[in-house]
């Protein structure tokens, strides 16, 4: 059978295939074997994934095969075998090997850091490849890893010689007729899988792992390129924007604050605190982002590695925010969260989007009350857009400055961390102590300039390769990401240390809260307990530390503080203030790429694409979700806040305004 589909020609075609496939089906299996204790391991279950499996690695191959497949049609018996075809047919097929041991190499170790096949993320990494290179680098033995790619590939190429497949496919007469059986068939399957079948069509469990499982990263690659963003009103349940606006206002609305234009598809308002009991205070404030640090990693929050001690004695002498949740699973999503304070539309964050410039963000209220803004990043702000979307939003960036700062159209001052302030340097950048040694020097010139200062930090050392200064800590550089987490916390504690000498010091509030946790995979799309992470306001001395257990979100920790300060301001902020949230206020916004969820009093509804809904119950000791009959209230809701935060970023809503 296999000779009358694939003619002598065509030998090395089918030897490709067999390849492809062979390698896919053996990385399944030890993905499977990897993480057998997290999936659904019935023997249905089972085999369904590996059949799925099998499908999307055919549907891969079958993209794959079509240059070498319109190739073999086109060229005559004449040329067969010539000096042309072997050149052709031996440099395609070295290369498309190669492709195949790099990519299942490279979706071992992004599935070691995602838990996930390729998706967006891996497309956006495409972009920044310096550091993704050098973070490779430092994290794997690239030399040895290269090393037995290239002997697997010479091993392929010496058996595919031995077996005579290049004598076979150079030395025949395969007519032209002969050819069109498996080029129709192989066109044909790309044709069904590039029309009719979607990288989503693989998810048919409950079990997320499985649903992974079943993809083909190459596959899943190429899907995420061509959709890296999503559309919510085409792929979302939705309702009128009217009803969905007059929904959000009645949660935003509270006493002390009065929309701008009630009538509009808006939500700015004005906001005030002042009053002659609680005076308006103006410390300088720093705002530490912690790379990927989980509240699972915090005694305070009930660990027992005993890796935080700096944070954990801060929480005692901090407004401690213990049930607080990250909006999203990687950094520029909380930033988008932290300064628009706005719940996660689907794809790609807004700090990598265009149209992303002159927004109404938290660096607007500090401008409007004298602030000079600073964005520091240890490494080069040009990754993830970081620069363009802070500088055009009127920060000033201190960063390595490797890279360039787009011309936004707003006033931006841009600092370079140089060689002499660097004494360790991974591939996202300088330690944790070098950016906060650099962050002193400018907050000493702030001073110096009786300017106050809002400074965001973004650290970098707690991420992979988990490398850090040696002799800082008891665990050694680059081992672990605990180590990594130790370091953190050290470096944390050094900086308060020294901020504590300077003069600036009394009159400064630290707010400290990771970007989001150090893993979001698990069993569900969404894993609540994945985005738990710690935030803290230290230093502020008109309140008693206290532990806040109230549930709340990323979003709300700035207008907390604004009022802590009694601001007066206009808002355009879906965040609330936590000290005075209501019980029925209580609310979590957590999301991924595609799916949108809202969290209230161990509720959660789950907005997919493709109009699916989910609702569940949370059992908070198994993290465990338990399907319910869908909520119609709480589904409303849900849909609101989502629908208001996409419409406002698409219709300019969430632009700077005249009034």
């Amino acid at each position: 059978m296999w000779n009358k589909i694939f003619p002598k020609r065509f030998e090395l075609l089918k030897v490709y295939i067999l390849i492809f496939m062979s390698l896919a089906f053996i990385l399944r299996f030890c993905l499977t074997f990897w993480y057998f204790a997290q999936i659904d391991t019935s023997i249905l279950v089972l085999i369904k994934t590996f059949l799925i499996g099998f499908c999307f690695d055919l549907g891969t191959i079958s993209f794959f095969s079509l240059p070498y497949i319109v190739y073999l049609l086109i060229v005559p018996q004449k040329l067969y075998g010539t000096i042309f075809d072997r050149v052709i047919i031996y440099t395609g097929y070295g290369i498309g090997v190669l492709i195949f041991l790099f990519s299942f190499f490279a979706e071992i170790t992004f599935w070691e850091e995602f838990e996930r096949r390729f998706n967006f993320i891996a497309v956006d990494y495409l972009i920044y490849t310096y550091e993704v290179v050098k973070n490779i680098n430092e994290s794997y033995p690239i030399p040895l890893l290269l090393g037995a790619i290239s002997m697997v590939l010479i091993i392929i190429l010496f058996i595919t010689k031995k077996a005579q497949v290049f004598n076979k496919t150079f030395k025949n007469n395969t007519a032209f007729k002969e050819k069109l059986t498996p080029s129709l068939l192989i066109i044909l399957i790309a044709t069904v899988f590039a029309l009719f079948i979607k990288n989503e069509d693989a998810e048919q469990f409950k079990n997320r792992y499985n649903n992974e499982l079943a993809k083909t990263g190459i596959y899943s690659f190429f899907a995420a390129f061509r959709s890296n963003e999503l559309s919510y009103t085409d792929f979302y349940n939705t309702i009128n924007d009217e009803k969905a606006f007059i929904n959000v206002k009645k949660k935003l609305a509270a006493s002390n604050s009065s929309f701008l234009h009630p009538n509009e598809k808006q939500i700015h308002r004005n906001i005030t605190h002042a009053d002659s009991l609680h005076p308006v205070q103006k410390p300088n404030i720093i705002f530490i982002c912690i790379e990927s640090l989980s509240a699972s990693y915090l005694n305070s929050l009930g660990s027992e590695l005993k890796i935080t001690p700096i944070l954990d004695s801060l929480s005692n002498e901090s407004l401690f925010f213990t049930n607080l949740y990250a909006t999203g699973t990687r950094t520029v999503r909380g930033m988008e969260a932290i300064t628009l304070s706005i719940p996660p539309t689907p794809g790609r964050s807004i700090v990598k989007r265009d149209n992303n410039t002159n927004l109404f963000t938290i660096g607007e209220v500090f401008n409007k009350q004298g602030y000079e803004r600073n964005f520091f990043y240890g490494g080069d702000g040009y990754f993830d857009n970081m620069n363009t979307y802070f500088g055009g939003n009127g920060f000033n960036i201190i960063d390595r400055g490797r890279g360039f700062l787009l011309d936004s159209g707003v006033k931006t001052k841009r600092t370079n961390i140089d060689d002499n302030e660097v004494t360790f340097e991974n591939a996202w950048g300088v330690c944790d102590e070098d950016i906060y040694n650099k962050v002193i020097k400018e907050a000493d010139k702030s001073h110096r300039n009786e300017t106050p200062f809002f400074n965001f930090i973004m650290t970098t050392s707690n991420h992979r390769p988990f490398t850090y200064p040696d002799n800082k800590i008891d665990v050694p550089s680059g081992t672990s990401r605990e180590g990594a987490i130790k370091y953190t916390d050290y470096a944390i504690g050094d900086f308060i240390k020294q901020a504590k000498t300077k003069p600036w010091f009394k009159n400064t509030v630290f707010v400290i809260m990771a970007d989001h946790c150090a893993s979001s995979a698990g069993r569900w799309n969404l894993n609540i307990d994945k985005y738990r992470i710690p935030a803290l306001i230290f230093n502020l001395e008109t309140i008693a530390p206290q532990k806040i257990e109230k549930l709340s979100s990323q979003i709300d920790v700035f207008p907390t503080l604004f009022a802590l300060l009694n601001w007066d301001y206009t808002s355009n902020l879906f965040g609330l203030d936590i000290m005075k949230m209501k019980k029925e206020d209580e609310r979590a916004f957590i999301g991924n790429y595609r799916n949108l969820g809202l969290l209230k009093d161990r509720k959660l509804m789950v907005l997919s694409d493709q109009h699916e809904v989910n609702y569940y119950e949370w059992e908070t000791d198994n993290d465990n979700l338990i399907p319910k009959p869908i909520n119609a209230s709480l589904l409303e809701e849900t849909i609101s806040f989502y629908q208001t935060a996409d419409y406002l970023y698409r219709n300019n809503g969430l632009k700077l305004r005249n009034n």
